[in-house]
């Protein structure tokens, strides 16, 4: 790891664990629903409109790895079926979840290191096929750069996150280190891109049969005992 210059963060699920934070937003949003477009939430449960959207995924995989599109999209469908206008019904929805979804608590290790990161010189950035906001979360003071797979214009695994990562930083692949908790968009992305890649396995799930990271950590004291700076 001695060539490493720069590090990037996948943010769910490795910087804060993502499920509660999606529950309470999901149901931020059937609150505000129930209350501006009660016709929806006559026909639909926090439960069934998520499954709505999952369904709506595996029917369109274009949009699996687009969180905005997707919510957005599900979001349309729900109100054209209870006879609302579906684009600005939907808009305004989706600020409402978007806003309930920046509400996170980081892992308590995780400030600390990047603080450390920081200090050891590490250009530090942020790479999400979600819709979290560093900025709105009040994290944006923790990263050089931020960047979310719907404003390049692919998500992991596509290797143009990577590299868009790569510029923003001011580094070669090779000088460029991502974490992140999914084998199949941190790990293989990055691999792909020609990015060294670490998986971060906070719970302890057995190693991926394919998409093998170049090490695994438990955390982010690991991490930094992995780069020499414990």
């Amino acid at each position: 790891m001695d060539t490493v210059r720069a590090i990037t963060f996948d943010l769910d699920d490795t910087l804060w664990d993502n499920r509660p934070v999606l529950l309470a937003a999901e149901a931020a949003l059937h609150a505000w629903l129930e209350e501006h477009y009660p016709r929806i939430t006559a026909r639909h449960s926090v439960e069934s409109l998520r499954a709505e959207r999952l369904a709506l995924a595996e029917r369109e995989p274009r949009l699996r790895h687009h969180m905005t599109a997707l919510r957005k999209a599900s979001l349309a469908a729900a109100a054209t079926a209870a006879g609302y206008p579906a684009e600005p019904t939907a808009e305004a929805a989706f600020e409402v979840f978007l806003a309930a979804r920046q509400r996170v608590t980081p892992y308590p290790d995780v400030v600390p290191a990047i603080r450390r990161l920081q200090a050891a010189g590490f250009v530090v950035g942020a790479l999400t096929n979600g819709n979290a906001d560093v900025r709105r979360i009040g994290l944006g003071d923790l990263f050089a750069f931020a960047l979310q797979a719907e404003e390049v214009g692919a998500p992991k695994p596509h290797p143009r996150l990577f590299e868009a990562a790569c510029e923003r930083a001011g580094v070669d692949p090779g000088a460029l280190l991502h974490v992140g908790d999914e084998p199949e968009t941190d790990i293989a992305g990055a691999r792909a891109a020609g990015v060294r890649a670490v998986w971060m396995n906070r719970l302890g799930h057995p190693p991926p049969a394919e998409h093998r990271p170049d090490a695994e950590v438990r955390d982010m004291d690991g991490l930094l005992e992995l780069l020499g700076l414990r």
